[in-house]
């Protein structure tokens, strides 16, 4: 008996330690990460259903959930308790602290990860931000949402599209990834990627980028935009396109409120209108106002179909000629203006078509709109600001045409004189100006100043400063202006005028000083002086000149052979001047001429320049890679 129970007491041993080794084996099943338990606050009806490996709760009619700072509300739900994974149906509803709520008609919650992924009228809200998309995710430890299938934010006025969005609830920020779109009532922006942060709503720009404002279009890939003040930084070659031209610089700065932009590094302002270019360094563009500024090393490039032009100067501006501009150098911001040292009237002075004696004179006040109407319907009008030093000289005549004064108040811009040729001015007169043409919006002038050089294939020249109007296009050169065609003519006076047809130089008016040098041969110039001469140009060369008041001429002349026979010393009244192939062919003088003839082998050198001479061929620009340096 003893025996049978010990082998049974062994055999016991022996099957109980086969059996708690494969017991051992066998996993545990994890319980919930401490910290992701996810509380039931409640619900109409709950079911516990345990089958198998099936361990799930049913929460029927107005379920409630709730893990850490985070609740959770839906009509319905069913949660895993072995994964910890809650599926919620119809008016689903989370509130992360009260700081983010997420609505959508499906949940599906991993208890442990703490992902959330909502479909159907998905919508994610801060209180000022709203994101909503046909699937939205979100993680509660990183308090990211994002979309991954088309999403929308809607921040204020503004509302972006794309294709994927991730947003980061604490910093506020926005990555947006393919065909993104942001729509705002003033503009319209797209890319293939944007940062967009919603409380500063700065636009970060990290892709190739379109911002359509209507009438202007910007193309930037780096970069940030302020979309709620309007104020912009771009680099990496940014360009703004109108319907008259581009700008491109390697950064370009914008104020939409101001209107302002700043060009920096290699600008290049492109009028596709006119065909002109404008490049320079630096630029400010006022983009209410239609000017640019060009400074560090500007460059014109107006281009024709055989013969552009270059103009290069230390400053370059542009700006458009509105109704009422005078066709006179305009003030522009940053150059120097003279103190107006007395008030100043306005002059009317209305003239016969025929004749050049005032009838009829009269002062009115600047800006005065109905004198304004008054003098836009006169034709021949035109307006003079002169001081009351100018009013006390000619007072009595002034009297005897019933005139009325009226005072200007100061300060008034001050406008370069002789900007219009013949028309007579007081030496103490300060602006002048012509009836304003009655449409003239897409007119622009180009003020060049100090330092100022000219190239083209047929004509070169040097000045002080340069004043171009599309409207009347013409070329207005001031302070020892000196120009040079064909080589060997060199033209100059205290003021000269260029005027164009199709961009090429049609006629060239000098005024007060004028004076023609033509180079014959060593150390052998002929010369023409005079008041004022006007310059006639045929296929791109000169091709006669009228010299008028106080005229004087030495001209060499040569036999049919080309051999030097004379040198011819005149003066008289008026003289025409008729070129051929570049050279002096015939000259014709008018009105009391009288002069001397001298054999050529007899000239005597020494009385061979005209008062005033100066041939200043080492000023000229010799190529137009001159002047881009």
């Amino acid at each position: 008996m003893n025996h049978y129970i010990r082998s049974v007491l062994l055999l016991a041993v022996m099957c109980l330690a086969a059996i708690l080794p494969a017991h051992a084996q066998i996993p545990a099943q994890p319980g919930p990460k401490k910290g992701t338990v996810i509380e039931i606050l409640g619900a109409d009806t709950l079911q516990l259903i345990e089958k198998d490996t099936i361990n799930v709760t049913r929460f029927i009619g107005h379920a409630r959930f709730k893990q850490g700072t985070t609740l959770f509300f839906c009509d319905s739900a069913v949660k895993n308790n072995k994964t910890n994974i809650v599926d919620a149906y119809g008016n689903v509803h989370i509130n992360q602290a009260d700081s983010v709520h997420i609505y959508g008609n499906y949940l599906n919650y991993d208890g442990n990860t703490r992902i959330a992924i909502l479909r159907e009228n998905a919508r994610l809200t801060d209180g000022k931000v709203t994101i909503t998309g046909p699937e939205l995710q979100y993680d509660m430890n990183a308090k990211i949402g994002s979309y991954v299938k088309t999403g929308r934010l809607v921040n204020g006025k503004s509302v972006l599209t794309s294709d994927e969005g991730y947003y980061y609830t604490e910093t506020k920020e926005m990555h947006f990834q393919r065909n993104v779109v942001l729509v705002d009532p003033d503009y319209t922006m797209s890319t293939d990627a944007l940062l967009y942060n919603t409380e500063t709503k700065i636009a970060n720009i990290i892709a190739p980028t379109t911002i359509n404002e209507g009438k202007r279009i910007m193309y930037a890939t780096s970069g940030y935009y302020d979309t709620d003040k309007g104020y912009g930084n771009f680099g990496n070659r940014p360009t703004i396109e109108d319907s008259t031209g581009t700008l491109t610089a390697d950064n370009i700065e914008m104020d939409k409120l101001t209107g302002m932009a700043y060009a920096t590094g290699n600008m290049v302002y492109k009028d596709t209108v006119r065909k002109m270019s404008l490049l320079a360094n630096h630029g400010t563009v006022n983009q209410i106002a239609k000017t640019i500024l060009a400074t560090q090393k500007p460059l014109l490039i107006m281009e024709k179909n055989k013969d552009t032009m270059y103009l290069a100067a230390d400053t370059l501006f542009s700006g458009i000629i509105r109704p009422g501009d005078s066709l006179s150098i305009p003030s522009v911001g940053g150059l120097k203006k003279e103190p107006v040292k007395e008030p100043l009237r306005a002059v009317r002075t209305i003239r016969p078509p025929k004749e050049h004696i005032p009838i009829n004179i009269t002062l009115i006040n600047q800006g005065d709109s109905l004198a304004k109407k008054q003098l836009d319907s006169v034709p021949g009008t035109v307006m003079m600001f002169v001081a009351d030093s100018v009013l006390a000289k000619t007072k009595d005549k002034l009297d005897s045409n019933r005139v009325k004064l009226v005072k200007i108040a100061p300060p008034l811009s001050i406008i370069m004189k002789d900007s219009l040729p013949g028309v007579k001015h007081h030496a103490d007169s300060i602006a002048l100006s012509a009836p304003p043409a009655k449409d003239t919006a897409d007119q622009r002038y180009i003020l060049a100043y100090h330092h100022v050089r000219m190239f083209s294939d047929s004509l070169q020249g040097v000045a002080d400063s340069v004043y171009y109007s599309t409207k009347d296009s013409i070329f207005r050169f001031y302070r020892d202006p000196v120009l040079w065609s064909n080589n060997a003519t060199q033209l100059s006076a205290d003021t000269m005028l260029m005027f164009t047809k199709n961009q090429a130089a049609d006629k060239v008016l000098m005024i007060k000083n004028a004076f023609i040098i033509n180079n014959a041969g060593p150390n052998m110039y002929n010369q023409v002086k005079g008041n004022t001469i006007t310059g006639y140009v045929a296929g791109e060369s000169l091709d006669w000149m009228h010299v008028e008041g106080n005229a004087e001429t030495i001209n060499y002349v040569k036999d049919q052979s080309g051999a030097y026979m004379s040198v011819n010393k005149a003066q008289c009244g008026i003289i025409n001047i008729f070129f051929k192939k570049g050279d002096v062919d015939k000259v014709v003088m008018i009105k009391d001429p009288e002069g001397t003839v001298y054999p050529f082998t007899q000239r005597p050198k020494e009385q061979l320049q005209l008062e005033n001479f100066k041939w200043d061929i080492k000023r000229k620009p010799k190529t137009k890679y001159e002047l881009m340096q």
